[in-house]
């Protein structure tokens, strides 16, 4: 059994759309729920902490991973009280993994704490993932050494195309393709909403929702083969 962090993000305001935004139910569902199902011991961190805004994307509301997932008492109670990353330590994680949601573009990237996890993960062995917009906390993210840890990395996040589906090009603070592809990474994207993934040495990413849960089976599979100092 590993211990896993999900990083969820405290931001709930779409831009100056006035509209309501947060991290991606589903996107949290799915991960989790093959995460647990694999044995493996699942966390909730925040920026902020405390119980983090969440969106439920029309046609989620009855997915039964969805479903069962707000009706679980042991990740709801989690997400109640969700730590802030400030005073999260990494030891004893395996591996950190960041949930979408648009909320995700405006926090993720400008915590240091949230950083600090990542790294301190990552330099003892394990895995950094993300997904969907989840990947926006990496596009800031230095290893001790001051590289970037996706420069020369195969990378995947929602797509400029995908945005543009939904009209939010112009409300997101970036366009999470273009600034990865600027950060040095090998960005690649399969057509809209269909599942796509990319792994680069302990660097997972998923494309979009329907990536999560693929996402998810890929890290439970390096951490049966990866050798990590869970305490560093």
């Amino acid at each position: 059994m590993a211990k896993i962090l999900l990083a969820v993000s405290s931001h709930d305001v779409l831009g100056d759309t006035g509209n309501r935004t947060g991290y991606s139910v589903s996107e949290a569902a799915h991960p989790y729920n093959v995460f647990v199902s694999a044995g493996h011991e699942v966390d909730f961190v925040a920026v902020r902490g405390g119980e983090p805004p969440a969106v439920v994307f029309d046609g989620e509301e009855n997915d039964p991973e969805v479903v069962g997932f707000l009706a679980d008492e042991t990740a709801q109670a989690k997400l109640r009280a969700t730590r802030p990353a400030s005073q999260v330590r990494s030891d004893g994680y395996r591996a950190i993994f960041y949930v979408g949601g648009h909320g995700a573009m405006w926090d993720f990237p400008v915590s240091p704490d949230l950083a600090r996890l990542a790294v301190e993960i990552y330099e003892r062995g394990g895995v950094v993932s993300a997904v969907c917009h989840g990947p926006a906390a990496l596009t800031e993210l230095r290893l001790s050494d001051g590289t970037r840890l996706v420069e020369g990395k195969r990378v995947t996040s929602f797509s400029n195309e995908e945005e543009q589906s939904l009209g939010l090009v112009d409300v997101m603070p970036f366009l999470l393709e273009d600034r990865l592809k600027e950060r040095g990474a090998r960005h690649s994207k399969a057509p809209n909403y269909e599942a796509h993934t990319e792994s680069d040495n302990r660097v997972m990413t998923g494309q979009n929702p329907a990536s999560a849960a693929p996402l998810a089976e890929l890290v439970v599979a390096e951490l049966k083969n990866a050798a990590v100092d869970p305490v560093g």
